[in-house]
């Protein structure tokens, strides 16, 4: 199969995947706790433990489905009717979640594990798929680059669909009820996320590969792609690494800015220097092309160190300007980083089947899910840890220990991080091989 253009109504139907996901996952993540607390009346604490147990099956559930993919063996492909199998049930399990009933409180907390958790399971099952397909549809890198920053900016338009959106639906569809609200306001994201997947299923084709890769694979093979694949070990690290510093910083913003700043107004304005990220996000191609994925990404680490050290600054002498231009400045690292996580794990599904002959890109994709969830875990964790041994107590003057606390959750453990991803990046060496790698790939998969 030799390197094509994926033609663009393919590209635009496989970036609406994430903007389908988007539409539900960033419900969850934004509104779920406030529908628990404020319209079902279950305790924060309760939620917590829910939320704790719930991440921790996340993390284990990624590799299951990856391992799964490799051994689907249809003739849609092995990826793509994941789409057509769990659009249903990830719509309708959506909406359920959003509607605990009025029964007894063990009732409802026991209904919110069920579906939460389902819902959960079903979301690692139709979204790995999304990266996993990728290194199906095209063999060319370059053009995967492609594919993938248009993913993130229709990722981005989910994302900001929810935020503008969900509240005054909430209002309008509930006439006063909340609970209601939410549920109808789910119900219409959960349907047009749902048309979105079946939309991906009929349009997109799994070209590369087409011949032994869509055979099933067994554990014990795809196991063989792993086998000396330093890539995939360490674009897992990255992403594990990657999440942890951007979890622990947008969990600390309001603590940052209430506490250490003392200067609340000014949390929406930080929260919003995320859509930054857009402006070197579609630029992530052009540097690419000249300096190669690690480089760019080495940048972007780099220029996210700068930011933080920036506000760093900005909190010494006490300048406003500086935090906000630090801000600016790390969000715009953060978006060549953010852009190419996913798209090199891609590239290392290749790498593993050059060494190895076996294609394990179900397997080898899922590390990106887990990395992405296990160290969104770890980062929320420790964020919480670190602020109850500190001493911190809410809406009280806080002590100096607590302040220093709030300094590491939101400066320096993210510095750290992004430092860390920064010398592990420095030995990812599969950029020199990629040209000779793909050469023999497309000739591999053009005899059998």
């Amino acid at each position: 199969m030799s390197a094509v253009q994926v033609p663009w109504k393919e590209r635009i139907s496989y970036a609406l995947t994430d903007t389908a996901s988007n539409l539900v996952f960033q419900v969850v993540t934004t509104y779920l706790l406030f529908y628990y607390t404020d319209s079902v009346g279950i305790s924060a604490g309760v939620v917590g433990t829910l939320f704790l147990i719930a991440r921790f099956i996340d993390a284990c559930d990624s590799p299951i489905f990856g391992i799964l993919i490799d051994k689907t063996n249809t003739r849609w492909g092995k990826s793509r009717p994941w789409f057509l199998w769990l659009a249903l049930p990830f719509s309708v399990v959506a909406v359920l979640t959003f509607s605990v009933p009025d029964i007894s409180p063990t009732g409802q907390i026991v209904y919110a594990y069920v579906t939460y958790i389902l819902l959960g399971i079903i979301y690692a099952g139709i979204n790995l798929p999304v990266t996993s397909i990728l290194p199906s549809l095209s063999s060319d890198p370059q053009e995967r680059t492609v594919i993938g920053v248009i993913r993130m900016l229709f990722a981005m338009i989910g994302a900001v669909l929810v935020t503008t959106f969900t509240l005054p639906m909430v209002e309008k569809l509930g006439g006063g009820n909340d609970a209601k609200g939410f549920t109808l306001t789910m119900a219409i994201f959960a349907s047009i996320s749902f048309l979105l997947f079946i939309n991906a299923f009929f349009q997109l084709r799994e070209r590369v590969g087409a011949g032994s890769a869509q055979k099933s694979l067994p554990l014990r093979e795809s196991i063989k792609a792993i086998k000396g694949n330093w890539p995939w070990a360490i674009m897992l690290f990255l992403n594990f690494i990657f999440w942890i510093a951007n979890i622990m910083k947008t969990q600390t913003t309001t603590y940052y800015f209430t506490y250490k700043i003392n200067n609340p107004d000014l949390i929406p304005i930080m929260m919003s220097m995320n859509m930054v990220m857009i402006i070197t996000l579609i630029t992530v191609p052009f540097f690419t092309k000249k300096m190669g994925k690690r480089n760019t990404m080495l940048m972007g680490l780099g220029i996210s160190i700068i930011g933080q050290l920036i506000m760093y600054m900005g909190d010494v002498i006490g300048s406003v300007g500086l935090l906000i231009g630090g801000s600016v400045v790390g969000s715009l690292g953060a978006g060549f980083a953010a852009g190419l996580l996913f798209i090199m794990i891609v590239d290392t599904v290749d790498y593993g089947e050059w060494k190895s002959g076996v294609r394990a890109q179900g397997l080898l994709t899922a590390s990106s899910a887990f990395g992405v969830k296990f160290g969104m875990g770890l980062g929320g964790a420790l964020s919480a840890w670190l602020l109850a041994f500190s001493g911190y107590e809410a809406g009280a003057e806080q002590s100096s220990s607590a302040l220093f606390a709030i300094d590491l959750n939101y400066i320096w453990i993210p510095t750290i991080c992004y430092v860390l991803a920064f010398i592990a990046l420095l030995f990812y060496k599969l950029d020199k091989v990629e040209k000779v790698m793909v050469a023999e790939l497309e000739a591999r998969h053009a005899s059998s």
